[in-house]
């Protein structure tokens, strides 16, 4: 994400701040230091998912600002539950060849005084739920899977899932390949063939 607005934008792999309201307070109104203020917040949350072992004094040249203040705004979005936790990304295909991955639709009946939640939180506590969403479209949920094998993954959708009363209906899609996972890239890049000129 490149911020390209009046008081941050990019210079190389630095991202530097204009002389601003945010840091000279007494030039600033409340509406342009909070306007900046999130800015900052912003620049950081995509630093941390982009690595989130960036040690804070590189963190803190690049948005310049202090450890000090990286440390309280870390601190800060942590308490309010923005950052809800850190995780390293693993290319399972590297790490288990036996891994196997499905990416389930599931269309719910949603229930009286509960909606969608209640069904949808449910659904994502079974141990092998890696994630749940709620969509738009033709399906209500997307849930995505893990097990050790298609069997395996099979039964987990016919023996548990679609027993839930609320379930109507499943349509599980199997990952063959990954290639991007959390803005990681998992495979190197191909490189582009150039056509032989032949005299």
């Amino acid at each position: 994400m490149l911020y390209q607005l009046s008081y941050i934008g990019v210079e190389g792999d630095k991202i530097s701040t204009k002389p601003s309201p945010w840091q000279a307070p007494h030039l600033a109104s409340s509406t342009q230091g909070t306007h900046n203020y999130q800015l900052i917040m912003e620049a950081l949350l995509r630093l941390l998912q982009q690595d989130s072992t960036t040690p804070r004094p590189e963190l803190a040249r690049q948005l310049n600002l202090t450890p000090e203040e990286i440390d309280a705004r870390i601190a800060s979005m942590e308490k309010d539950g923005v950052i809800v936790g850190y995780q390293a990304i693993v290319d399972k295909e590297r790490l288990d060849k036996n891994t196997v991955t499905a990416l389930i639709e599931v269309r719910i009946t949603p229930e009286r005084g509960g909606g969608f939640d209640r069904v949808a939180q449910r659904v994502a506590k079974f141990e092998q739920v890696v994630s749940c969403y709620l969509m738009s479209g033709g399906y209500d949920l997307i849930v995505v899977v893990q097990g050790g094998s298609l069997r395996e993954v099979a039964s987990f959708v016919s023996e548990k899932l679609s027993t839930l009363d609320a379930v109507i209906s499943t349509a599980t899609h199997f990952r063959l390949k990954s290639y991007k996972e959390n803005g990681a890239m998992l495979v190197p890049e191909v490189p582009a063939e150039r056509l032989v000129v032949t005299p």
